[in-house]
């Protein structure tokens, strides 16, 4: 889906990412795939002038999710290396490393970039 993010919209997808997963028998990454893409769309709200995203969520093979979130802008994401315990902000790629199984940019539209993440569902049983 192709949206403008704004401070309901990460309220809003994780409702329709919740319901993908359940019909897809997935309902084991269900809290990790939520908390990625809640992430994600948090970064376009803080850093994306614009604010336009496309969100994609795929089903693979074996159990697996695969979210991308693409922009139109340049500016890459950074993984910080330590986050003070009083920050307000910069956690974001950091849980998302914590709960993804693997993570990363690459190109997007319009000279943007992509960030992806995906999670597997070790403990369901993928719907046919």
């Amino acid at each position: 889906m192709s949206f403008t993010a704004g401070a309901h919209s990460a309220r809003h997808a994780r409702r329709i990412v919740r319901s993908f997963l359940a019909e897809w028998g997935l309902a084991g990454v269900t809290d990790a795939v939520e908390l990625g893409v809640t992430e994600l769309l948090a970064n376009v709200v803080r850093h994306v002038p614009d604010r336009r995203c496309t969100l994609l969520l795929l089903r693979q093979t074996g159990g697996v999710v695969r979210v991308e979130v693409a922009d139109g802008s340049p500016r890459q994401p950074v993984l910080a290396a330590s986050v003070r315990h009083d920050a307000e902000s910069g956690r974001g790629l950091v849980l998302l490393d914590a709960v993804a199984d693997k993570w990363g940019v690459g190109p997007g539209p319009e000279g943007g970039k992509t960030v992806w993440f995906e999670c597997a569902d070790r403990a369901g049983t993928p719907a046919p």
